[in-house]
């Protein structure tokens, strides 16, 4: 599948790379801040970061941001919005919504890897109002209702 990227920053493919596959079997691709100098987040605090590209997704395709597990595990740095969603339809600079979920300033530098980047297919669902649902096994069970005791 091809997808055609714009640099929207001269940083990018130069002092920043572009995102990437850091081994053969990943799943996402490496996304890095796009920035000129440091942006420090306090704990608690959101900052949006520039990626300094912009993506053009073929139809029945998205994008979606993850967190890096070694930066959210060791750092506590994660997506503000949990997942970052990239429809095929838009044309603005991705950019990564980063929250400081620590007790401590981070601070990020230009070209740090703040991202995963996976490409999926989906598909619009069309809803259909009913006045009722087949039953299953689960119900309406919610919450831990799947784990063992």
């Amino acid at each position: 599948m091809l997808v055609k990227l714009q640099p929207v920053s001269p940083l990018l493919g130069t002092e920043v790379p572009l995102p990437d596959y850091a081994t053969a079997g990943a799943a996402a691709m490496d996304v890095r801040a796009c920035i000129t100098g440091p942006v420090t987040l306090s704990p608690g605090e959101s900052a949006l970061i520039p990626t300094g590209f912009i993506l053009e997704l073929p139809d029945g395709f998205a994008a979606f941001l993850f967190a890096r597990s070694g930066l959210a595990s060791r750092e506590g740095i994660c997506l503000s919005n949990g997942v970052g969603v990239i429809d095929s339809d838009y044309r603005g600079e991705v950019c990564v919504a980063l929250r400081n979920l620590s007790r401590r300033p981070y601070t990020v530098q230009p070209g740090d890897r703040i991202a995963q980047m996976a490409v999926l297919p989906v598909e619009q669902a069309t809803l259909q109002v009913t006045e009722s649902l087949s039953d299953t096994a689960r119900g309406a069970g919610g919450f831990g209702s799947t784990g063992k005791q």
